[in-house]
């Protein structure tokens, strides 16, 4: 049985406090590695190996830690294939998606080979007589961040990736359940050039993060996952004087109005419904159809599509269109909330509870579920499903279907489908979510700008990647300075202005 530890001070280490996890392949149902969890002893040695290599980093130009971002990319590129392999074989994800999923960990990376350019900071000259004003960003030591199972590629490398472009050392925390792959990213950082103990991994379970939020060497935390956790996280974190962006869950809505064109709509809504068996927290999982005939149309193209959704395995095959859940405690939730969503009346078109795949019965797959006139109170509407579940929630007008995502307690993100351009640009200026697509199913922002969810799926005040990043990862210092200049003027006991 694989050993699976942690990445302390550039190598690998094995784990000591005596405690593992399971590391199951989702496909077979078998136990494939043990994850060791860490103990108190174990995070603070790996905080003050970072703590200790920090400074020498911090102290290196910006554009040299630019050229470790640089290899890094080309590194990442070397090793796709391995990288998605491992990731697929304890995610589950098919093959092309987990590519996508370094993919999108790539291109943050990619940005934050500017990082000289972002770090600039602004100079006035002459404020006052011979007295010039400059600020600078520097960065705010160790820091640390908290990822999930679901892109265990992508999100690490959202966090650590500006983080160590601002001269941080980083403690990443990843989720047990997939651990092979940031233990690989943190192998090919130190190959492009990183210093030994500025990037560590500890795996762990909540001890590891408490043991994160409590420690007062760690400056600020990022974190993703269920809102529940999000808010333990933030509060904990934001109580201990740390900055935090924490990130929860979603209920993403996708509007089709009578005008959209139903068979680009309907083969958005399974790409971006089913993907990745919908463990994203960017998944559509509730389509909102606007009109009695728009919505039994969509109905006629969702049906046939769902039911024809190819699963198995990522060794099937690259037209594999998802694979199993995670774990086998996510299939039962899952079918469990759509048992629920029977029970409550809702109509369920297509039923996926008892797929079943030969020579993989011990795995952890679904077939794809599509319920038709869902209502606001039943649970599966208003509960994160997080599986290949997808609700149509049916109103009667436009701004029947905008109430919907506008009083729903998520807000990560939405979508509408229209040829309108008035109701499109309505939609993105009145809906209070944070990601807003128009004819776009999954509007995740290139790394150049934002993502971050508004109401209850995010918590903080700076969004992940782009600008906002390298603004969360450093604080600003503004210097006043004045040099002699043989004037003698005494001394002044009231508050400096400009004179």
């Amino acid at each position: 049985m694989e050993k699976i530890g942690h990445f302390i001070g550039g190598k690998r280490v094995e784990g000591t406090s005596g405690r593992y996890a399971d590391v199951y392949n989702p496909a077979t149902g078998e136990v494939q590695a043990q994850v060791a969890l860490a103990s108190q002893d174990e995070m603070d040695a790996a905080i003050a190996n970072a703590a200790a290599a920090q400074p020498a980093w911090a102290a290196t130009n910006p554009q040299r830690r630019a050229r470790v971002m640089m290899k890094f990319v080309d590194l990442l590129n070397r090793d796709m294939d391995k990288l998605a392999e491992a990731l697929s074989r304890e995610h589950g994800k098919t093959l092309p998606d987990a590519k996508g999923d370094v993919i999108r960990g790539l291109e943050v990376a990619e940005f934050c080979i500017g990082a000289p350019h972002l770090l600039k900071g602004e100079f006035t000259e002459g404020a006052g007589p011979g007295i010039d004003m400059y600020s600078m960003r520097q960065p705010l030591g160790v820091v640390a961040g908290i990822t999930p199972f679901n892109f265990p590629a992508m999100i690490p490398m959202w966090k650590f990736c500006p983080a160590l472009a601002c001269g941080n050392a980083f403690i990443l925390k990843p989720s047990e359940r997939d651990p092979s792959v940031p233990i690989m990213l943190a192998e090919l950082m130190i190959e492009a050039g990183l210093p030994e103990g500025v990037l560590n991994v500890v795996n762990g379970d909540k001890s590891a993060v408490d043991a994160i939020l409590d420690d007062e060497t760690i400056q600020a935390v990022g974190f993703v996952g269920s809102t529940p956790i999000a808010q333990y996280v933030y509060s904990r974190a934001t109580a201990a004087g740390k900055r935090a962006q924490c990130f929860g869950g979603a209920k993403n809505h996708m509007i089709i109005m009578p005008d959209a064109d139903l068979d680009q709509a309907a083969d958005a809504l399974v790409g971006a419904g089913y993907g990745a068996a919908g463990e994203r927290c960017m998944a559509v999982s509730v389509a909102v159809p606007v009109g009695e005939s728009t919505a039994n149309a969509l109905i006629e193209k969702l049906a046939p599509k769902v039911e024809a959704l190819k699963i198995g395995p990522y060794t099937a095959g690259d037209d594999v269109d998802f694979g199993p859940l995670v774990t086998k405690e996510a299939l039962t939730r899952v079918k469990g909330l759509v048992d629920q969503g029977v029970k409550e009346g809702a109509n369920l078109v297509v039923d996926g509870r008892g797929f079943s795949m030969q020579g993989y019965e011990d795995g952890f797959f679904m077939g794809g579920c599509l319920f038709d006139n869902v209502t606001k109170d039943m649970d599966i509407y208003k509960t994160e499903i997080f599986g290949p579940v997808l609700s149509v929630v049916r109103a009667e007008s436009y701004e029947e279907a905008l109430d919907l995502p506008l009083s729903h307690e998520y807000g990560n993100g939405t979508a509408i489908f229209t040829r309108d351009g008035d109701t499109a640009r309505d939609f993105a200026s009145r809906i209070n979510i944070g990601m807003v697509g128009i004819n776009v199913p999954i509007p995740v922002p290139l790394a150049y700008h934002t993502f971050g969810g508004w109401k209850k799926s995010g918590f903080g005040d700076l969004n992940q990647h782009g600008p906002d990043g390298f603004k969360f990862y450093t604080r600003t210092k503004t210097v006043t300075s004045r040099w002699p200049s043989g004037l003698k003027d005494g001394a002044e006991f009231v508050i400096p202005t400009m004179k």
